[in-house]
């Protein structure tokens, strides 16, 4: 029984752990931009909520922050994809690579102005519906450059990546 709960409150912490280190990022990258992320922090709560509870349930396949340009373009695109562990052994301890973050953000080049953003959910599968959340339909990545960051954060069942497309 102690086995038990010690994964379900080690699994809460690392969905906490792990959605809060992927939105920090995202406010992060809308700075560097120069997109202005008002709606991310008006929103921050819900946001917060919902990904916290698909990671916590394992449905959480991949958040994404979509850069729309004024002339039409989307890019760039962040991608944040989730994996899981099943036992929660792989990686005991709870990591965040924010310094390795500052210094590739200092890369980025900023969007012209007017450029707004959207976060998108894709999952596994079921997931439990969460408040302020619709499906939506993915920009085309077709064409984009793609540059990986690697592990942004990890926790002792599940971790975040970072990819970075753009044109």
């Amino acid at each position: 029984m102690t086995r038990t709960a010690t994964t379900t409150i080690t699994r809460t912490h690392t969905a906490t752990h792990l959605a809060d280190v992927i939105l920090g990022s995202v406010a992060d990258i809308l700075e560097t931009l120069g997109i202005d992320p008002t709606w991310l922090f008006a929103d921050w709560e819900n946001e917060q909520r919902a990904i916290f509870a698909w990671i916590k349930e394992g449905s959480l396949k991949c958040v994404v922050l979509e850069c729309h340009q004024p002339n039409g373009t989307v890019s760039p695109v962040l991608e944040f994809p989730v994996s899981y562990e099943g036992t929660g052994v792989a990686d005991r301890k709870f990591t965040a690579d924010r310094a390795s973050l500052a210094r590739y953000l200092a890369k980025l080049q900023t969007v012209p102005a007017g450029t707004t953003h959207r976060l998108i959910c894709t999952f596994n599968g079921d997931r439990t519906p969460q408040p302020g959340w619709r499906p939506a339909r993915r920009a085309s990545i077709a064409g984009m450059q793609s540059h990986s960051f690697g592990r942004l954060a990890a926790g002792p069942h599940a971790g975040a990546d970072l990819r970075f497309l753009r044109r």
